[in-house]
């Protein structure tokens, strides 16, 4: 008989991913977390606020930091994936690989290797919109509090940093590690990524730069993000006067994602009390194909939909141009209700674009079936799919979801004893 091993493996570090590993060590199992971001918390960390309630998410996800920090059955490893699965439920070998951070446990998150760093790395939590140094911090909330160096941006032949740390942090030679676990059972929750928008050529994102996805929408308005909230036009840094929001970018597409994202309606009405809370004279339009407000949510729709100068329009939008003088755009689509062609111009146009999963990319390392859309389908005895890489969720399902996925877990080794 098999020796059977009563840790579990958690893959991603989101919310999915930390529900699932506090849910089952609060209840005495072993949990390990294994994230590839030098931080916890995932997608959920570059929110701006939950709907319909429009709270930020800092709050809870410090809760979930707390129970982690107080709990010494869970470990978590940053910066690492897992590079191979063998073996069977209740006796899993997993192998995984954890990157070079190239700062240790000394770091206290002083700064000080940020202020002497001469060289600059695009932001990647900014989706791009600004800069950090090479030695920065992820974010103002990253867990944990620890500095990350960017190797590839680094000046050759730089010190600075080293030199600058009192507390002996910094290692530039540090080099990756090969870690070997055994766990009982795994929990796959690496989550989601927002669809490439390049891959809809029609709408000019990447070429027009007022062309912004949903994703980004929510950096421009975050207190942290890149304009310290400010919902601003990125080709000249002014504030807008029309926006316009285009839902189903790239979803419910034969050609792109086939599924509904489920999120997207209420992320843009969202959105829209963004613009105008900072614009309240701002022409806002929603085109829409259909608008997925199902129950609780539903109220908040007619809430925003009787708001002032917000206007639905039923129809796909077609194509997106550009007025190279002003930067303005043009979205041509058609009024189904009215049964017209029409031509508005916007300030700035956000795409609703979709959720990809994870594993539409980088697959689980074991026998998993997909859907036509890269999410988990079918599982193996002992590894189970949780959260946005079973199928597109928002926040309060993903949970919900990732608590059944740990009591799988609790199941599928304690069924092996």
């Amino acid at each position: 008989m098999n020796m059977v091993n009563k840790s579990i493996l958690v893959v991603g570090g989101g919310i999915s991913g930390l529900t699932a590993a506090i849910e089952a060590a609060e209840v005495g199992f072993e949990v390990f977390i294994v994230e590839k971001n030098p931080y916890l918390g995932g997608k959920v960390t570059q929110i701006n606020q939950y709907f319909p309630k429009l709270c930020p998410p800092n709050c809870g996800l410090e809760i979930n930091f707390r129970r982690i920090r107080s709990n010494p059955a869970v470990k978590f490893f940053t910066m690492a994936e897992v590079e191979s699965v063998s073996g069977q439920e209740g006796n899993f070998d997993v192998t995984v690989k954890i990157n070079p951070r190239y700062v240790n446990e000394n770091c206290t998150a002083c700064g000080k290797c940020a202020e002497v760093c001469p060289a600059q790395r695009a932001n990647d939590f900014n989706y791009g919109l600004d800069k950090t140094k090479a030695a920065y911090l992820p974010h103002q909330f990253a867990f944990p509090v620890k500095y990350v160096i960017d190797a590839g941006a680094c000046q050759e032949g730089c010190s600075k940093c080293v030199e600058a740390c009192q507390y002996n942090a910094i290692e530039p030679d540090m080099q990756p590690k090969t870690m070997r676990l055994n766990v009982g059972s795994i929990v796959w929750a690496t989550g989601w990524k927002p669809y490439d928008a390049e891959k809809l050529s029609y709408y000019g994102f990447g070429r027009y730069p007022n062309v912004i996805t949903n994703v980004i929408m929510e950096r421009l308005a975050a207190k942290n993000g890149p304009t310290g909230g400010k919902i601003l036009r990125p080709s000249d840094g002014k504030e807008i006067k029309s926006i316009a929001f285009v839902q189903c970018a790239g979803s419910r597409d034969e050609n792109h994602l086939h599924a509904c994202s489920s999120v997207c309606c209420m992320a843009s009405l969202k959105q829209a009390t963004y613009v105008r809370e900072q614009y309240p004279d701002a022409q806002i339009y929603i085109y829409y194909i259909d608008i997925r407000a199902r129950g609780k949510h539903e109220d908040f729709f007619i809430k925003v939909q009787n708001e002032t100068n917000i206007t639905l329009v039923k129809g796909k939008a077609g194509e997106i141009l550009e007025d190279p003088a002003t930067g303005q755009l043009v979205i041509v689509a058609e009024d189904q209700l009215k049964q017209e062609l029409t031509e508005q111009k916007f300030d700035l146009v956000v795409l609703a674009t979709g959720m990809q999963p994870a594993t539409a990319e980088t697959k689980v390392p074991a026998e998993m079936t997909y859907d036509e859309d890269g999410y988990v389908a079918a599982g193996i005895p002992g590894i189970c799919a949780a959260g946005c890489t079973k199928k597109p969720q928002d926040v309060a399902a993903a949970v919900a979801d990732a608590t059944a996925a740990a009591l799988r877990a609790i199941q599928s080794v304690r069924g092996q004893s």
